[in-house]
């Protein structure tokens, strides 16, 4: 059987990849803490499940609207200005099979052959594999950890071309924890404004896990919603992950092809999942708020542990739930048994050796760091730190275990 050669053109995620190789071990019996995955550990808020189970005895078991419920995309309208002081109309707002399919549906859409997409590094991994599926051209701009990892309007600037079609980022951000605040998106937003062939892709998936206090957007600036595209869903601030539901605000003509492009992959969301989500959005938003509050806690105490490991460099990230260290000081080192030339090499070697698994960085577009996610515990928190710092002390200059 011969494989379309598209497939060439995308790998399986490292996220998915490490939490696999995590699962095997634990099969064997062996206790393995799990940082690679980035999924909430607390359970989805009652009144959710309590509005899910509602919906089956009221019969919302048939195929729902391609593009969501009514009801639902007056609810996300309803979230949009509430909490974002934007205006948008149900016609401008559908939803998805989470926000992953949000983003496939608004890249395929956007990308053409040949058009360049600009991505602030480190970014999410599925990003640049998208653009690759539409034929498009991913056109990285790093972020460095001594600029928090976020780019400068000079960085994009530079970066633009008469090809640039799409510019996608995070904020939230995931990998690093990255927040954007206003002035900074205003410096963006005066660069997109002297470039009217360019669309914004805003992921906002993380918007309630932010520590710094409202979320800014970037389409709150004149000229800029639309021009933007955000993209938001469930999984994170409401603890949903397995519900699957994201959705995407934009402009109609967009939304319309959207809806169009998903009719022939998925058609509508879940119908059970729609009518719990507008529970979520309408109801009292406190408990991913005191979700918000533990996440803080865990970040701060991840910080302050891993800063008392030699060799690790750390930001200081103010929204998400991950740390992205770099870790470039342990390249070249060994235990005697391993030595440590690159990010995936440390991977393996915390995953073997310290039963802790992390995602490398050159999967974000930084193969100086590597991610953890601190959406689990604290006493797994501390189980995975003080592995972490045990098996990194082992690692020493290749010369001295000569």
């Amino acid at each position: 059987m011969k494989l379309a050669q598209r497939l060439n053109t995308i790998a399986e995620p490292q996220t998915i990849k490490m939490a696999k190789m995590s699962r095997e071990l634990k099969a064997q019996g062996l206790d393995v803490v799990d940082l690679s995955l980035g999924e909430p550990d607390f359970a989805t808020p009652g009144h959710i499940t309590t509005a899910a189970v509602a919906a089956i005895d009221e019969g919302y078991t048939k195929y729902p609207p391609v593009a969501g419920f009514p009801e639902l995309r007056k609810a996300i309208c309803e979230k949009f200005k509430r909490d974002n002081q934007l205006e948008y109309t149900p016609e401008q707002v559908m939803v998805s099979t989470g926000a992953k399919q949000s983003l496939a549906n608004v890249i395929l859409c956007l990308v053409d052959n040949g058009d360049e997409v600009v991505i602030p590094t480190p970014y999410w991994v599925t990003y640049s594999d998208l653009v690759r599926l539409a034929g498009g051209t991913p056109v990285f701009v790093p972020g460095g950890i001594e600029n928090d990892f976020k780019i400068t309007p000079e960085q994009l600037e530079a970066a633009i071309t008469p090809a640039t079609r799409l510019f996608i980022f995070s904020s939230p951000c995931n990998p690093t924890g990255s927040v954007y605040n206003k002035e900074e998106l205003a410096g963006l937003a005066a660069v997109f404004a002297r470039h009217p062939q360019v669309t914004i892709v805003s992921d906002e998936i993380y918007e309630y896990i932010n520590f710094i206090g409202r979320h800014e957007s970037i389409a709150q600036f004149e000229g800029m919603q639309e021009r933007t595209v955000i993209i938001n869903g469930m999984s994170k601030g409401y603890a949903m992950t397995g519900w699957r539901l994201g959705y995407i605000a934009g402009p109609k003509e967009l939304i319309t092809a959207c809806e169009k492009l998903q009719s022939q992959f998925t058609s509508g969301a879940n119908s059970i999942t729609q009518r719990a989500t507008i529970t979520a959005l309408l109801s009292d938003n406190a408990p991913s708020m005191e979700m918000q509050q533990a996440y803080l806690e865990r970040r701060d105490f991840v910080l302050e542990a891993l800063r008392q490991i030699p060799g690790l460099k750390v930001n200081n990230p103010q929204g998400a739930f991950y740390v992205f260290p770099d870790i470039s000081a342990y390249f070249g080192l060994s235990d005697g048994e391993t030595t440590i030339n690159n990010a995936q090499d440390l991977c393996i070697y915390l995953l073997h050796k310290g039963l802790v698994t992390t995602v490398q960085g050159d999967a974000f577009g930084d193969g100086n760091c590597l991610r953890l996610s601190y959406a689990t515990s604290m006493e797994n928190l501390q189980k995975a730190v003080d592995r972490m710092k045990e098996s990194l002390g082992r690692l020493q200059p290749v010369a001295q275990l000569q």
